[in-house]
């Protein structure tokens, strides 16, 4: 068994300006899209881009919902654990996004949730709990699973328009940490190294434990492969035949451990 990695820790101050610049990066993309871009489907069920906008908008917003109530007397979750439990309130999601996706106008969803946002979360202490869905989270942690959440939708967004989203360098490498530890979480163990330069490197899947030189199984791509390929969004058969995606040695075949996110 090999020795239990120490949590990964995320400067709060950083992650609350990358929640800011990733939120500002998807509004820019949002902006001039007209009604048939609205009404287009995304590749999220039978999402159109009016809901993906809206959840984006909501995965914002829940943080100044979350400050507005009281505390839980406890912490219940870290972020990989958030990690893991998040699709089991897809429902309840799934709801949320349908209602404020019906009652406002399309732009302005995310530009109230940067409004309030910068109000409320910046000045919040980091060690705050937050009754989140998944379990009672610390700020700073619930903060971290909002750059994922920018992250991967932004990239939805811009799959289901053909508008190109930037990503903020620290909400990318966030997220990008994020679901590699997710990965290592779901598969402890030592035999195999994936690196995703220039953000992360992890070890997983049980078996011999590497220690010096080369190691004998790799898996390496790149950070927006890498999140396609924890969020499910992108297969491993896939990736490896587009090339962002190289695997070497016997147990380097990831494809049973993914996706990490659910």
């Amino acid at each position: 068994m090999p020795p239990r990695a120490r949590a990964r820790s995320y400067d709060p101050a950083k992650t609350r300006a990358a929640v800011i610049a990733q939120l500002r990066q998807v509004r820019k993309a949002a902006e001039g899209l007209d009604g048939t871009a609205l009404d287009a489907p995304t590749r999220l069920g039978d999402w159109t881009v009016r809901e993906l906008i809206a959840h984006l908008a909501m995965a914002v917003t829940s943080v100044v919902r979350l400050l507005e109530r009281p505390a839980p007397p406890a912490r219940e979750v870290t972020v990989t654990g958030w990690a893991s439990a998040v699709a089991r309130h897809s429902g309840a999601i799934d709801d949320d996004t349908r209602a404020l996706a019906a009652d406002a106008k399309p732009g302005e969803p995310l530009e109230r949730a940067e409004a309030r946002f910068a109000e409320v979360a910046a000045v919040a202490p980091a060690d705050r709990l937050l009754a989140a869905r998944v379990g009672a989270m610390r700020l700073d942690d619930y903060l971290v699973t909002r750059c994922v959440e920018l992250v991967v939708h932004a990239d939805d967004l811009a799959a289901a328009t053909g508008v190109p989203v930037e990503h903020d360098r620290q909400a990318l490498a966030t997220a990008t940490r994020v679901l590699a530890d997710a990965l290592a979480a779901k598969a402890p163990g030592g035999s195999v190294e994936v690196r995703i330069p220039p953000f992360a490197v992890i070890q997983c899947v049980e078996g011999p434990r590497h220690t010096r030189g080369t190691p004998p199984n790799v898996v390496e791509t790149d950070p927006p492969t890498w999140i396609r390929l924890a969020t499910g969004r992108l297969t491993w058969a896939e990736a490896l035949e587009s090339g962002p995606l190289t695997a070497s040695g016997d147990r380097a075949d990831l494809s049973a451990h993914l996706p990490v996110l659910g």
